[in-house]
């Protein structure tokens, strides 16, 4: 067999912790179209302190047209369990979907297809979400919940792993692992996806690699969407100070501040509009995270025994 005609290996991973959901993303991906060449594989990494996901896991195995090779990470702290399915993947290529998301037939072809076509380094995908009727009006209308990448003068300079592709070959990927410091805060695939592009690895968008997400009742409100923004800002701030010191780290508080304070005052002015308000107070939760980053407070902890990721 010559080395045009090697299978190209796909593992596709999924970090699970108490959440009954996986059985849907499981579902989802016995059903998704295969790249031509690829031979696919599942990681289900079990994050609960207890192998509580085996069961669920071993009663799929039949039904699955791929291979599962279950994982248990006992310690609730999600940067173990992504290392985890890093550690265990010896494919070519390593996707990442939640376990409360379910895949479209066509999301792992698209992000194949834009990794073999760019050579990028990772590929995100987007999250789309689905709103049920306990959510405001207001929410579903901004859609404050769907995952799309941020572009900063035409390039992608961090990530999520809620829908990604890594190409394991890269030398800007291989041997890279998720802060354990991070794990139960947030923040994790942020920090890993800026080390990724500050050490010269590409990211690129697969517009047509996507994924739905269910926003339970528990994320449907603004101070869920506030906190979250706001430990986003956390692990920027975090990013910023380790690359700043003295009067450039302060200037750098100096900013996030100035960009709290505008955009608190155009969350006062646009009162009247309710998607354009929560929208600039979101903004502002974010910079506050920013400015408590740079302090070098310590991020606040969402993931764990608190909440299932």
């Amino acid at each position: 067999m010559t080395a045009e005609e090697k299978p190209i290996r796909i593992d596709i991973g999924i970090c699970t912790y108490r959440r009954p959901e996986l059985a849907e993303t499981l579902t989802s991906l016995f059903e998704i179209a295969v790249p031509a060449g690829a031979q696919l594989r599942l990681i289900v990494a079990d994050n609960d302190a207890g192998p509580s996901a085996s069961g669920l896991v071993d009663s799929l195995r039949e039904r699955s047209p791929f291979p599962i090779r279950y994982v248990h990470c006992p310690k609730s702290n999600i940067s173990i369990a992504r290392n985890a399915c890093l550690a265990e993947s010896d494919a070519d290529y390593l996707a990442f979907i939640d376990d409360d998301e379910t895949a479209e037939p066509q999301w792992l072809v698209g992000l194949v297809s834009v990794a073999k076509r760019t050579g990028a380094d990772a590929v995100l995908g987007p999250v789309r979400a689905v709103y049920g009727t306990q959510s405001a009006d207001w929410m579903r209308k901004g859609d404050f919940h769907s995952t799309m990448p941020v572009w900063v003068g035409g390039q992608i300079r961090t990530g999520y792993t809620c829908n990604t592709l890594l190409d394991l070959r890269s030398p800007a990927v291989a041997g890279r692992r998720f802060v354990l410091s991070l794990g139960q805060s947030g923040g994790e695939d942020t920090h890993f996806f800026t080390a990724l592009t500050d050490a010269g690895g590409r990211i690129e968008f697969a517009s047509d690699a996507m994924v739905e997400e269910l926003v339970p009742e528990k994320r449907a409100s603004f101070s869920w969407l506030a906190k979250r923004r706001f430990r986003s800002g956390q692990t920027h701030g975090r990013i910023l100070a380790t690359k700043n010191s003295g009067l450039g780290r302060l200037k750098q508080t100096g900013l996030a501040c100035l960009k709290l304070v505008y955009c608190l005052a155009l969350t006062a002015v646009t009162l009247p509009s309710p998607v354009t308000r929560i929208r600039y107070a979101l903004r502002a939760a974010l910079h506050a995270g920013a400015v408590s980053g740079t302090l070098g407070i310590r991020e606040i902890r969402q993931y764990g025994a608190a909440e299932a990721l």
